[in-house]
């Protein structure tokens, strides 16, 4: 996981053409078997979605449209290599060591849905994490002509990353307009909560003398001595 947390981190830092490059190189390693359950795609795409909204002239639809475009490509070829796979190794990939330790119950799923939907089943498969990982690879295992994969793949990529981007861009937006509301309003937010704290100060101390005065003001009562026998 600190792995993951680094690579997000770096990805943050990047300038704009490098962070798409390094985007679509994610996705396209999330939709490929077994590197999906490491490549923190997904949220490497959120990141990248802010940066549609937060630069220095707001939103930016030329952003949008590349960015949209490179992960949409990217997870289609992605989603095509994990359809070759699955057509080389055939159904001896449910078998190996991956598969057994991170997926086997999502194979067997994913497998049960695309029996019963077909080519729909690759295209709502994109929205669901471990099948989007397994969906490709089950399809090629399951001989689902590519014909008929390669357009459903295509359209969920489409609009799964049209949602995330929407989204990611959205909370770009939101985040300019938090910062902006700290630039016009802070100095104020600031000086109520100093002028809060003041006041609560001030009535503590008020107690604290009151108390101390009350004390210093009540007479003691001597306890009368005992005689030694």
């Amino acid at each position: 996981m600190a792995l993951v947390s680094d690579v997000l981190e770096w990805l943050a830092q990047l300038p704009q053409p490098a962070l798409v490059g390094a985007t679509g190189g994610l996705i396209l390693l999330e939709c490929t078997i077994g590197l999906g359950f490491i490549a923190p795609g997904e949220a490497g795409l959120l990141i990248a979605s802010t940066t549609v909204s937060a630069g220095p002239g707001g939103f930016s639809l030329s952003r949008f449209l590349i960015l949209w475009a490179v992960v949409t490509v990217a997870a289609a070829c992605g989603d095509s290599i994990g359809y070759a796979i699955g057509r080389r190794f055939g159904p001896s990939l449910r078998e190996t060591k991956l598969i057994q330790k991170y997926g086997a119950e999502g194979w067997d799923k994913t497998t049960g849905i695309l029996r019963k939907r077909g080519a729909w089943a690759v295209f709502f498969g994109r929205w669901l994490p471990v099948v989007r990982t397994l969906m490709p690879a089950a399809a090629g295992t399951a001989g689902l002509p590519y014909r008929k994969f390669l357009p459903a793949a295509m359209l969920g990529a489409a609009s799964w990353s049209l949602a995330h981007i929407s989204i990611g861009a959205a909370l770009g937006e939101a985040a300019k307009q938090i910062e902006k509301y700290l630039n016009t309003g802070g100095l104020v937010v600031v000086a109520g909560l100093v002028l809060a704290l003041f006041v609560v100060w001030t009535i503590r101390k008020r107690k604290k003398a009151k108390a101390a005065a009350l004390a210093a003001a009540t007479p003691k009562v001597e306890e009368p001595a005992t005689e030694s026998a």
